[in-house]
């Protein structure tokens, strides 16, 4: 039975609860879907202008792309500098939390491409044997 850092086993906490109450279910609701991912790890190797964040992530729509980086600046991961200059000049880079996520997320991202191949051999199995 592993503990997390609340001391509280896994087994015996409820994950079925809303995010508020799950700390896990929070973050998770942030940083789960691949357009947050995709922005942290791209503003953990410098700061980018919206354009640029725009144009390197490859599916992205502009909506989603300013939805996905409202809500990193509201949960204290990424910063907003808005320039006041012609064209507007709007930069984002990681705040010191969001840097913090560096390392976990590129644990996952090591795990997956090291498991990917692995992953989709099991999937074939289950699907030969499930039908």
């Amino acid at each position: 039975m592993s503990a997390t850092n609340t001391g509280v086993p896994l087994t015996k906490r409820d994950l079925t609860k809303g995010p508020e109450d799950c700390p896990v279910r929070e973050v998770l609701d942030r940083v789960g879907d691949k357009w947050s991912v995709l922005v942290i790890v791209m503003l953990g190797q410098r700061t980018h202008r919206y354009s640029e964040l725009h144009r390197a992530i490859d599916g992205i729509s502009q909506r989603m792309l300013t939805l996905t980086l409202r809500a990193l600046v509201r949960d204290g991961l990424v910063e907003r500098t808005a320039h006041a200059s012609v064209p507007p000049r709007v930069d984002y880079t990681l705040t010191r939390l969001g840097h913090t996520l560096l390392e976990p997320l590129t644990a996952l991202d090591r795990w997956a491409n090291d498991h990917r191949d692995d992953v989709r051999a099991a999937r074939e199995r289950h699907d030969r044997e499930n039908g």
